[in-house]
């Protein structure tokens, strides 16, 4: 029998960088994933100036390496028209552009299939903190 579950978490305030959030994911979500033997889980993050991925879940430079890395890919200092909300604000929608605002990660025997070093991560793009929220939908088989 296919089930649909769907859960909202909100993220706490943080400013410019990339973080690992598997765990506060998984807590999120961990009354609703048991029940499911086999399905998908999406993750949409409900904002256009920051991002969800995947990467590496061990090596702590790797995430401050990403972030110099879109710094670098979407300086603040490009001519943008877009400045109504400071100069930040637009690299951020070009980094949400490219990097996403979505992911689909397999659930298997009531866990995310994640890799042995695969972490979600949300990349916060703007220099000041916000709160993020992220609507988790999980559909599949119950088990």
């Amino acid at each position: 029998m296919t089930i649909w579950s769907q859960v909202e978490h909100t993220f706490p305030a943080r400013s410019k960088g990339s973080y690992l959030v598997t765990r506060e994911i998984e807590q999120a979500i961990s009354n609703e994933i048991k029940q499911y033997r086999v399905g998908m889980c999406n993750l949409f993050l409900q904002h256009t100036s920051a991002s969800l991925c995947l990467n590496e879940n061990v090596c702590e430079e790797v995430r401050s390496d990403l972030t110099m890395a879109l710094d670098h890919m979407a300086p603040e200092t490009l001519r943008y028209q877009h400045t109504d909300e400071g100069p930040d604000d637009m690299p951020g929608h070009v980094k949400s552009a490219v990097m996403g605002v979505s992911l689909d990660i397999p659930i298997r025997n009531g866990r995310l299939a994640l890799g042995t070093w695969q972490g979600i991560y949300l990349c916060e793009h703007r220099t000041y903190q916000h709160r993020r929220r992220v609507i988790i939908t999980m559909q599949g088989d119950k088990k």
